[in-house]
């Protein structure tokens, strides 16, 4: 047996590489049939194993909520499958395209084919979803599939490792475990398409890594996403959505409310109506198995860390725990509020990922959308109001990777919308039929018939038909 080093570990990942390519050059082109027969199995292999997850993902966390592992881990993930069963045969059509009358007699059309071998880094926030949602992309897209999972989470990554061997041979699908210097690795390898879920910083790595062999990319990154509540917006109704967008996984979802944008004269009204939200979903949280606490150590440091610097620097802090827990030893940390705080703290510089949420106030509209947009750009807006023309003027003049009207989190799981970011929230996107295109060559086919109706452009040029046809080309 090879000792396990860093030169060892990477050398297996190349040679799976070349297995699962020799793989897809035997059958380069699956059927309708063959693709939903993949999702199927991926989705029955989901349902039997959803337990076993939910409970891998606990211990992982130590102290994850299996409600909120069933309902935003794997009812999403067996959704997007279902979809992609459900649709895949009309996204494998060919598309007939339009021919310039000069170029006529011809026909154009265009493929749908798979790319080969993608590779997916996934991250421990949502360590199934977020696996499971690119793997179904690609398989509906008739690819073979390498998986980096996250080694924070070794219960789940093991569970889903053991799952997908059940139902795939590993020159299909094959999960790969190790630290950062696999995932390195893994970045540098020769794949037809990567797709990376995580932080911007590790985010840039993984695209030089990837450009090394002109890899192309699909970044899902995170930043900060505010919510912004309008005048007049029922304050009461934000406030309870936005704890929840806030408090689901503690957190720590990239598409989490990470900053409030509040009506001045509003502030105090919000604190209070948030306050009374949060209790109502959790009246105690320390020993709450509806609370999920911080994934590790490094992370609850982290925060601990944010709260202290705001502090500092001047910030009003409230905590709100609303039965006066005692979180040591628990891993859970309570819900912060950081109201009106300064641009040189961390909760203001850094994607917050736990449960804080920065409250910062102005008095025009036009304020709050110019701050949006001096920042960079998010993954998700949302935007609180009942009045048309503003809710289009709003999304007129910002730019994020998704946008929620009147809610959060919700946008990400609807199966036929495309899901990524913009700027340093990320490149590219997935999800339904989006995901399937992403993970596709879209490849032209332009046929000539018997008739060469370009022979006009034939030299040698300054003939009578070159005159003619330039009266015709530049009329």
């Amino acid at each position: 047996m090879q000792p396990d080093t860093p030169q060892n570990r990477a050398l297996a990942m190349k040679q799976l590489l070349n297995r699962q390519r020799a793989a897809f050059q035997m059958n380069p082109m699956p059927s309708a049939g063959q693709r939903k027969g993949h999702l199927r199995q991926l989705a029955s292999a989901l349902k039997a194993f959803r337990h076993r997850l939910s409970e891998a993902i606990d211990m992982d966390f130590n102290g994850r909520s299996r409600d909120e592992t069933l309902l935003a881990e794997i009812f999403p993930s067996l959704e997007g499958i279902r979809y992609a069963a459900d649709h895949v045969s009309r996204w494998m059509r060919p598309d007939r395209r339009r021919v310039g009358l000069i170029f006529q007699p011809a026909r154009a059309r265009v493929l749908y084919q798979p790319l080969g071998v993608v590779g997916v880094i996934s991250p421990w926030n949502y360590p199934v979803y977020l696996t499971i949602g690119p793997l179904t992309g690609a398989l509906a897209a008739g690819n073979r599939v390498m998986i980096k999972a996250s080694e924070y989470t070794p219960n789940t990554t093991q569970t889903l490792r053991e799952m997908l061997a059940g139902i795939f041979a590993d020159d299909h699908v094959s999960v790969v475990t190790g630290d950062a210097d696999v995932a390195e690795a893994f970045s540098r390898l020769n794949f037809d398409h990567l797709l990376f879920t995580g932080s911007t910083a590790v985010g840039r790595h993984v695209m030089r890594a990837a450009a090394e062999n002109l890899t192309p990319v699909t970044l899902e990154l995170g930043g900060k996403s505010p919510a912004l509540v309008a005048p007049g917006y029922p304050i009461d109704t934000a406030a309870k959505r936005i704890a929840f967008g806030k408090c689901f996984n503690a957190g720590q979802t990239c598409i989490a409310p990470d900053y409030l944008l509040c009506p001045e004269k509003r502030l105090d009204a919000f604190v209070k109506a948030f306050s009374a939200a949060v209790a109502r979903l959790y009246p105690t949280m320390a020993a709450n198995p509806d609370y999920t606490a911080i994934v590790n150590k490094r992370q609850f440091n982290r925060l601990s860390g944010c709260l202290t610097d705001a502090r500092k620097k001047g910030g009003r802090l409230v905590q709100i725990n609303p039965s006066a827990d005692l979180f040591s030893d628990t891993g859970k940390m309570p819900v912060w509020l950081v109201l009106e705080p300064s641009s040189d703290m961390t909760v203001m510089q850094e994607e917050i990922f736990g449960p804080i949420l920065p409250v910062v106030t102005y008095r025009r509209l036009s304020e709050a959308v110019d701050y949006v947009n001096d920042r960079p750009r998010p993954l998700a807006l949302y935007y609180f109001d009942e009045n048309r023309k503003r809710i289009q003027s709003v999304l007129d003049k910002t730019r994020s990777g998704g946008v929620c009207i009147n809610d959060t989190l919700a946008h990400v799981a609807q199966d036929d919308l495309p899901f990524g970011g913009i700027g340093q929230s990320g490149m590219g996107a997935y999800h339904g039929k989006t995901g399937f295109l992403t993970f596709s060559k879209v490849r032209p086919v332009f046929t000539r018939g018997r008739l060469n109706s370009t022979r006009l452009a034939w030299p040698p040029y300054g003939q009578w038909l070159h005159r003619w046809l330039y009266r015709f080309l530049f009329r």
